[in-house]
């Protein structure tokens, strides 16, 4: 399958430049799509530290208007669609991330099939697959999971994943019947940054690095390195199993405690601001008074939630990066490129 063209959706975030790297590597043409072209070189001047990019192009397109998308696609084999939006603190109005990631991700399949792409990649997220169900869902949570979207306690942002998901299956069991569709789940992402455009999940880390907590918050993550999500997008392409594929991206589940310690160890001086002791969640509590960010984390304190991703393992043959190595790997990245 090599040398096949992969449109890439929304390339300069966090997991779609990992992405990029492991398609060039594997030798495919990646066309990447961009909501300005002004965003091109920097990507590319990105990926060209890490890889061969001469297989490298770029398309504009927006997730929320039908404007460049079908001379996106033309010609190209496969499309991981990674474009989502992922915000640090919720919105107000939960709609300015549902309405994008559902509308956005049925405008790509729509451009797809009408340009007769052959396989279908959508990155969806653990969060549309063990959200809302408070204590009562049986442990371990596996592929055949789903968010329960009726518990208030969801978030806006698990409820564009899960809601985003369930459009995108549907659309292919009836007018994208053609696709071979399959969806990669990341829990967490750690692992390393490629530039000092930070993510969400990195921003977090750096709060800690940047001394913002006295302790740890008892949060427990389902957690994944980004190289392993970027490997997990390739196989994805590759499998020769069915369509409607579900792979769950996680490695453990681990504490923001289980993070730090290694991070500590790693950087030494440099993470001397990283709390390594759980902070009590009344305290937690407190801070969310004046921390949207804290404030959102409270309903999930204590939670610990098991998955059982074998099946993934199995599918795709993955061994995973464990988090005493990506969390580190980040924390060195945010340093390394003056983020902290």
């Amino acid at each position: 399958m090599a040398d096949h063209l992969i449109l890439l959706t929304g390339i300069s975030g966090f997991i779609a430049k990992h992405c990029a790297v492991e398609l060039l590597k594997a030798g495919y043409r990646v066309r990447g799509t961009v909501r300005s072209l002004s965003k091109a070189d920097a990507v590319r001047a990105t990926l060209a530290k890490h890889c061969d990019v001469s297989k490298l192009e770029f398309a504009a397109a927006d997730l929320t208007s039908d404007a460049g998308w079908a001379e996106a696609a033309l010609g190209a084999h496969g499309v991981l669609h990674v474009a989502s939006p992922f915000p640090l603190t919720q919105p107000k109005d939960e709609n300015e991330l549902i309405r994008p990631a559902v509308d956005g991700t049925l405008r790509v399949l729509r451009m797809a099939t009408a340009a007769s792409v052959k396989r279908f990649v959508q990155t969806s997220s653990t969060v549309a697959v063990m959200y809302g169900h408070g204590g009562g869902h049986p442990q371990p949570y596996t592929e055949d999971d789903w968010s329960d979207l009726s518990d208030s306690h969801v978030s806006a942002y698990a409820k564009s994943k899960t809601l985003a998901e369930r459009a995108a299956r549907d659309f292919a069991a009836g007018e994208g019947k053609a696709l071979h569709y399959s969806t990669v789940n990341p829990g967490f992402v750690l692992g390393p940054l490629l530039d000092n455009d930070a993510g969400t999940s990195a921003e977090a880390i750096a709060l800690f690095l940047r001394g913002k907590y006295p302790g740890c918050p008892q949060l427990y993550f389902p957690c994944v390195d980004v190289r392993d999500i970027g490997k997990m997008h390739r196989l994805a392409l590759e499998t020769a199993e069915p369509s409607g594929g579900r792979y769950l991206g996680v490695s453990e589940v681990a504490s923001f405690k289980d993070m730090m310690v290694p991070i500590k160890a790693r950087l030494g001086e440099k993470a001397r601001k990283v709390p390594v002791r759980e902070l009590p969640n009344i305290v937690v509590k407190l801070i969310g008074i004046f921390d949207p960010a804290a404030r959102g984390i409270v309903p999930e304190l204590g939670r610990i939630m098991q998955v059982d991703n074998s099946r993934t393992r199995t599918a795709l043959g993955m061994t995973f990066i464990p988090v005493s190595e990506s969390a580190p790997a980040m924390a060195q990245s945010l340093v390394d490129n003056g983020l902290v």
